[in-house]
């Protein structure tokens, strides 16, 4: 039968040491066939990008999920929520009162899959290098609080920071932390390609055509030794040109599961239907959408054109045109289930006004109507994406404060453009790097930021994000956060849209998949396996 299952946060917390506990890649039910996954998310290798899967640059959901199956980190996000557990570490944890010194443990007999140990100057390697490469994606900027790294002996290895950062734990359990083998990773050059290894519960080789990866196969790594149970000998992970295509072939048996992105009438009729082999899951998310804008692109450059977007805007409306429940409107770019949310831009705006709007423009001796494009991806974000821009260039034209036109293009072609400041106004997705404030703002906000915005605010920079860094009880950074907040949406560098939820659909023969996504969308495909029926 179809049916709709919901993963609550609380009841996946409290699995979670459990998973914890778990040792080795032995267990589960593995073997049978290759578990296949489909996915809209597309694998390039090109000029601005040549080395997608290298951990030094490799600074996107998609990409990230691939590496998180292959290369192993310190630490790692457990199930569904909660704080950081071991992985390669058998054990992690601040040696100082003033969280600037970090030390982790390896776990005894770690191995590459080539059978290489794996070695604390291993890991002092695969940091440094990627420090030192400082990918122009904008990844090592998780790293930038590092000062040095030292080792003792072959398992112990000391983070020194060059400033307190209770949020550290969470970062050694991102993919730019991952493990490399120096053997296969040069010192100072990217590994360009899909080729990849690690130390990670699943070997990988990619399919590709041309320079693009149309198929990942994972296969259980026999060496591998960490916190994780691997349910499954073999995982298919295949890239669809679209949703609707992607889902005739779960239909048909040719995939057993589907993940991002769904179409919001894809999984409207998941949700509706009774009976059948499809199950649809829904796993929480923290997902947002924003418009980010070029502070110094001659439309936007005052400030009062961004605050009137930000007046303007109608979330519930953009909402439920497009995404209906699947979504809701965000106030801020920190999601509403984080701690230290404040709905800054609620307070400071209220009820969308074209009457405000207006003013906010006179005042400012702005001429109306502003004439701007507004940017979007057409293959990044899920099918939807079009359909949700026309809704905002209607409600900004309908004030007849503004003159918009929409463009769309591909993912390869925007981000790079988007990085070179060549688009004024753009539409933008984000998948927290971990479940914390932090993730939401140092990104877009810190030095060396990952949208190369040339927006920077100092109080933010050397006072605010350092002050919330120090707080290891994160209900004690709140004040900080805020402050952060208000001055994100007076300033306008950037504007939250909606947060939104996860979902998968899978065949009713697939056992783990409430947990196969875990709350910062990471892709735990070790978590798949073959059972009965339910």
């Amino acid at each position: 039968m179809n049916r709709k299952t919901l993963v609550l946060p609380a009841v996946v917390g409290l699995l979670t040491p459990v998973l914890a506990a778990c040792g080795g890649s032995d267990g589960g039910s593995g073997g049978g066939d290759a578990i296949v996954v489909g996915t809209t998310d597309r694998f390039t290798a090109s000029k601005e990008a040549p080395a997608p899967l290298d951990p030094a640059w490799a600074y996107d959901v998609g990409l990230w999920n691939i590496l998180r199956q292959t290369q192993q980190t310190l630490m790692m996000q457990p199930r569904g929520e909660g704080e950081p557990v071991p992985e390669a570490a058998e054990q992690c944890g601040f040696t100082d009162t003033g969280n600037e010194r970090y030390s982790c443990t390896l776990r005894d007999g770690l191995e590459f899959a080539d059978g290489d140990p794996v070695t604390a100057a291993d890991v002092k390697y695969s940091i440094e290098r990627a420090i030192a490469i400082k990918g122009d994606s904008g990844v090592a900027s998780l790293l930038s609080t590092v000062d040095t790294v030292e080792t003792k002996g072959d398992r112990e290895v000391i983070f020194h920071l060059n400033t307190a950062d209770a949020t550290f734990p969470y970062k050694l359990a991102t993919p730019v932390a991952g493990i490399v083998d120096p053997d296969d990773y040069k010192k100072d050059k990217l590994r360009e390609g899909f080729e990849m290894s690690g130390s990670g519960p699943y070997t990988f080789k990619a399919e590709t055509k041309g320079d693009e990866m149309t198929k990942a196969v994972f296969t259980k790594n026999p060496r591998y030794k960490g916190s994780l149970t691997v349910n499954n000998d073999k995982v298919e992970m295949v890239s669809f040109v679209d949703a609707e295509t992607m889902g005739t072939a779960l239909d048909k048996g040719d995939i057993d599961l589907m993940t991002r992105a769904m179409t919001p009438d894809q999984i409207n009729k998941l949700s509706n239907t009774s009976g059948g082999s499809v199950d649809l899951v829904e796993v929480s998310g923290l997902e947002i959408r924003y418009l980010g804008f070029n502070t110094e692109a001659a439309t936007v450059e005052n400030k009062a054109v961004r605050k009137a977007f930000a007046q303007l805007i109608n979330r519930s409306e953009l909402v439920t045109s497009v995404y209906g429940a699947q979504a809701e409107p965000l106030y801020s770019m920190v999601p509403a289930s984080i701690t230290g949310h404040s709905n800054s831009f609620f307070n400071l705006y209220g009820d969308p006004s074209v009457e405000k709007a207006k003013a906010l423009l006179q005042q400012a001796n702005i001429t109306t109507p502003v004439k701007l494009t507004l940017h979007y991806t057409t293959d990044h974000y899920g099918a939807a994406t079009k359909q949700e821009f026309e809704q905002l260039q209607k409600q900004l034209n309908d004030s007849g404060l503004f003159d918009v036109d929409i463009q769309g293009d591909i993912w390869d072609k925007f981000r790079p453009a988007e990085m070179k400041g060549e688009y004024d106004v753009y539409g933008m997705g984000w998948f927290p790097d971990f479940p914390d404030a932090d993730s939401f703002i140092a990104p877009f906000l810190d030095k060396g930021n990952t949208l190369n915005s040339p927006y920077a605010n100092k109080e933010i920079i050397d006072t605010l994000i350092p002050e919330s860094r120090r707080e290891a009880d994160r209900l004690s950074a709140a004040d900080s956060l805020t402050k952060i907040q208000e001055i994100i949406a007076r300033d306008v560098p950037l504007l939250p849209l909606w947060q939104g939820k996860q979902y998968v659909a899978t065949r009713d023969d697939i056992t783990g998949t409430a947990y196969v996504l875990n709350s910062a969308s990471a892709l735990q495909l070790w978590e798949l396996g073959r059972g009965v029926s339910e």
